[in-house]
């Protein structure tokens, strides 16, 4: 297993699948889609916290421990609350999600690389509809994008619980063995690589400080198809193999 950012942009197993077969093309938002140079999961970390330390009425570093300690236990730290607190979703979704998008710049490169996919393409996210359509809006992407499949659709179960796949599998009618999954945390790639699908992971082109380190491990795993930390790049040349 291999913990460090890889000195080439693109990295592929030796028994990698491929593409050539792909139908559908699946997406998560946050850290795939966009760098982390935007900025914009730091922003939803904090209002996360904000929300835990007014909940309980404790101070930040004691709302960021226990917000670490749900997100392991839990997946999120919305299923956590659910569960123990009995917090409206909707409420606690709205708040995360009230930032700033100005940081989110347009990505025609990407916005082409996408377009051109043969199939159909579709965001599979543990955050909400309104973040994902609001992110891929400023991206200039949303139009590329049959449908977003968010928290809610999963009924508020998080990847990598292997129902939240089924879930989106189930409502999209998608064949598993004839679709790619994109996405920045090595264990969200699990399910979906057990299930049939080609599996590339995003990673960072530098260390994000602001995220966990094994969150953007370039994990060489039987489960990793394919590594990349340029995914409009690594898009255009799938494309030239398909």
């Amino acid at each position: 297993m291999n913990h460090s950012i890889p000195s080439q942009p693109h990295l592929s197993a030796a028994n990698a699948r491929g593409f050539r077969h792909v139908e559908t093309w699946i997406f998560d938002l946050d850290n795939t889609l966009y760098p982390h140079e935007a900025r914009v999961w730091p922003q939803v970390d904090d209002r996360i916290t904000l929300f835990i330390a007014e909940l309980y009425g404790i101070d930040g570093l004691s709302a960021r421990a226990l917000q670490k300690y749900f997100y392991h236990r839990y997946g999120t730290t919305l299923k956590a609350l659910m569960d123990e607190e009995g917090i409206d979703p909707y409420e606690f979704l709205d708040f995360a999600h009230d930032i700033d998008h100005s940081s989110i710049e347009m990505n025609p490169r990407l916005g082409r690389a996408i377009e051109a996919l043969p199939g159909r393409k579709l965001i599979l996210t543990n955050g909400s509809r309104k973040h994902a359509e609001a992110v891929a809006a400023k991206l200039g992407i949303r139009d590329h994008f049959e449908d977003v499949f968010d928290i809610v659709d999963s009924g508020y179960v998080p990847k990598p619980d292997r129902r939240a796949y089924e879930r989106f599998l189930e409502k999209h009618v998608v064949d598993p063995t004839r679709a790619a999954m994109f996405e920045d945390i090595a264990k969200n790639l699990v399910v979906p690589h057990d299930l049939g699908m080609t599996t590339t992971l995003v990673i960072p082109k530098t260390i994000d400080p602001f995220r966990e380190s094994f969150e953007q491990e370039a994990v060489q795993a039987p489960h990793i198809d394919h590594i990349t930390n340029d995914l409009a790049d690594f898009l255009e040349r799938r494309l030239n193999l398909i």
